[in-house]
């Protein structure tokens, strides 16, 4: 059975870098899993991607040796067993703002004794390149779970949250967070408030044994965080980076933009 070698570098306390995502495109999957990131994140819960295309970006991002991640749209069981069941090697799943939310993710995302992770399909076996039984027998040891921290009252009750037992990592969503505070969207500020949060968070999630990580703008973000010790670093997106090399190309040859161009 293959092995999630993104889950054990964490596991081992080493940093992991990937990016998102966001267009629900097999072909741009297979693209972006040649790059050099360890993992890529399947978005579901911000795009109009379906579990079909979900699936086919799941096995293409497997077969080239990358690790396939899925955000959900949504913290149910039913989302987080479709998309492992369906070749995900790990569930990053938003505003997990309590105890009992994490619980279930839990529940929903580990096999017994851990967990009540229901048992079938073929495509999970599959993209381990393994049989159902061996699958079974060690997709705890390999499946990574998510949780993140998006909002103000996930940030009062982190403590509780990063001491349920079966969590690797815990993600800031830096623009929700922002947003949760009254505050403009934005992948990093100055704002005391946030900047607070982020160490309460990383102080708990390093008592807790669990993985540090954050969403970034860029390189130079990226960088900053994971020598301030962040672990799990999202580096903006596919399209992010399609946006800002074409936004490069049009200001380099000084020609006019008929639009905005966000900057992701």
């Amino acid at each position: 059975m293959k092995t999630n070698p993104a889950r054990a570098s964490l596991k081992a306390g080493q940093s992991s870098v990937g990016t998102w995502l966001a267009l629900p495109d097999p072909t741009l999957a297979g693209l972006m899993s040649t790059t050099g990131f360890a993992w890529l994140t399947v978005e579901l819960e911000h795009s109009p991607a379906t579990m079909e295309t979900a699936a086919d970006c799941f096995a293409i991002i497997a077969a080239s040796g990358c690790v396939p991640l899925a955000r959900i749209p949504w913290n149910t069981g039913e989302n987080i067993k479709r998309v492992l069941d369906t070749g995900a090697f790990g569930v990053v799943v938003p505003m997990v703002n309590t105890r009992a939310e994490a619980e279930a993710v839990v529940k929903a995302a580990r096999y017994r004794p851990i967990g009540e992770r229901s048992v079938g399909g073929q495509l999970h076996a599959a993209r381990f390149e393994t049989d159902g039984t061996t699958y079974y027998a060690k997709a705890n040891d390999e499946i990574l779970v998510v949780v993140m921290a998006e909002h103000v009252e996930a940030i009062r009750n982190i403590d509780e949250i990063l001491s349920v037992p079966g969590i690797d990592a815990v993600f800031i969503g830096p623009n929700d967070l922002h947003a949760s505070m009254g505050l403009v969207p934005a992948f990093d500020s100055d704002s005391p408030e946030f900047n607070a949060a982020l160490k309460k968070v990383f102080a708990s999630a390093k008592a807790h044994g669990v993985a540090p990580g954050i969403h970034v703008a860029d390189a130079a973000q990226a960088r900053r965080r994971l020598d301030e010790g962040w672990r799990m670093i999202a580096v903006a997106s596919e399209v992010g980076f399609m946006l800002s090399k074409a936004s490069e190309a049009v200001q380099f040859l000084g020609l006019s933009q008929s639009g905005p161009m966000a900057k992701y």
